[in-house]
């Protein structure tokens, strides 16, 4: 989720195709250790899509770069990104 300084907020959700035998619990403790302050995260870091409303005038006083991580689960969706599981993690741990 993305939320400028005027609190206005975009969603959006990852599908990934896991590719590691990781659980659902192990990966939010991964997501979250790399988190910026147990909740922030660079989506260009990432390389996960760029939530920041561009209808909107840029104010750099009160806006940000950062987004918000609400959570991780299983989904029984197709992937909505071209990357593997195990190649995000590689992206927010280094």
């Amino acid at each position: 989720m993305y939320r400028d300084g005027a609190n206005y907020k975009k969603y959006n959700e990852v599908v990934f195709l896991n590719n590691t035998e990781k659980t659902i619990e192990e990966l939010e403790v991964i997501i979250k250790k790399a988190l910026i302050d147990g909740k922030w995260f660079d989506a260009t870091q990432w390389k996960l899509p760029d939530l920041h409303f561009i209808e909107y005038k840029w104010d750099p006083e009160i806006d940000h770069d950062w987004h918000e991580f609400l959570s991780v689960s299983e989904s029984h969706k197709l992937p909505t990104s071209p990357l593997l599981l195990s190649k995000f993690l590689r992206y927010i741990n280094p």
